[in-house]
């Protein structure tokens, strides 16, 4: 069998679901691989990623949780003929230190790097999407945000410019090789100033409150994650109050020629969709 085809993996996940369309309207063969697609990949059972792997050219990864499964993965790819991999990493891992977040990509990282295939790494900030499809939704439409991040500014991106660049680089690998790719907004702003611009576009009364981060994991706590996942979060906002990562950089218009999505177009997209009615 020839090596054409394309797997993504997190294949039902927010970026991994948005780079398998965009390779479908391409006319790329894709393999969509999760642990609940027709494709099964499992990172906690080896045996499900030599059939994920068959005839596959390149690959998105999307860390696992733990770090060490992407280190047995990638000698696996390179057996199977693999010849490009894409990573999706965090925006300036190697400025994190000995943060206890981002182990899982820092490590994913390292498995890419340290193969003889042809590695692209991806790191955006935070997506715009955390804030209607992920923990920050429900407290918006209880109408009070509570975080422990206070003004330093975030330059939040559209997870439809992630998407965007990884299908780019995935389809398009000339000059990708060995590039690490940070990507970012046009322009950073505090959660404060996002919650308004939502508030203002959907109608509804919603502030933003700073909270310490041990608060903040009690609250995860309460609404069911485990202590380990809420402390994980919380030590991300720590990270981030060191102002590291505020910066804006020219990583989308560097892949795909043009300025990324600013986080009003999404606000409006967002809220004529309805996403924050109650």
């Amino acid at each position: 069998m020839s090596n054409d085809i394309t797997l993504v993996l997190g294949a039902t996940g927010k970026t991994g679901r948005r780079v398998a369309a965009r390779l479908r309207m391409q006319g790329a063969p894709v393999r969509a691989a999760s642990r609940s697609s027709e494709t099964r990949f499992d990172w906690s059972d080896p045996d499900t990623w030599d059939a994920a792997l068959e005839g596959v050219a390149a690959a998105y990864i999307v860390a696992p949780r733990l770090p060490g499964p992407v280190h047995k993965f990638v000698a696996r790819a390179e057996a199977a003929g693999v010849q490009r991999l894409v990573v999706l990493s965090g925006r300036g891992a190697d400025t994190w230190g000995d943060s206890a977040f981002g182990r899982d990509m820092r490590d994913a990282e390292d498995a890419v790097r340290g193969s003889s295939l042809q590695w692209t790494v991806l790191r955006p900030n935070n997506f715009n999407q955390n804030f209607d499809e992920e923990n920050f939704h429900t407290p918006l439409l209880r109408g009070e945000l509570a975080l422990p991040a206070g003004m330093v500014p975030e330059p939040f991106i559209d997870i439809e410019d992630v998407a965007d660049v990884a299908a780019a680089v995935l389809a398009e690998p000339d000059g990708h090789a060995g590039r690490v790719y940070e990507l970012t907004g046009p322009r950073a702003i505090t959660f404060d100033e996002a919650v308004a611009l939502i508030s203002r576009a959907s109608g509804l009364p919603i502030t933003y409150t700073q909270i310490s981060p041990a608060e903040y994991t009690a609250s995860l706590v309460k609404d069911g994650l485990s202590e380990d996942d809420a402390q994980h979060i919380a030590e991300m906002f720590v990270m981030m109050e060191r102002g590291l990562l505020a910066g804006t950089t020219d990583g989308v218009a560097a892949v795909l020629g043009r300025e990324p999505r600013t986080f009003e177009d999404y606000v409006l997209r967002t809220a004529a969709a309805g996403a924050w009615h109650r």
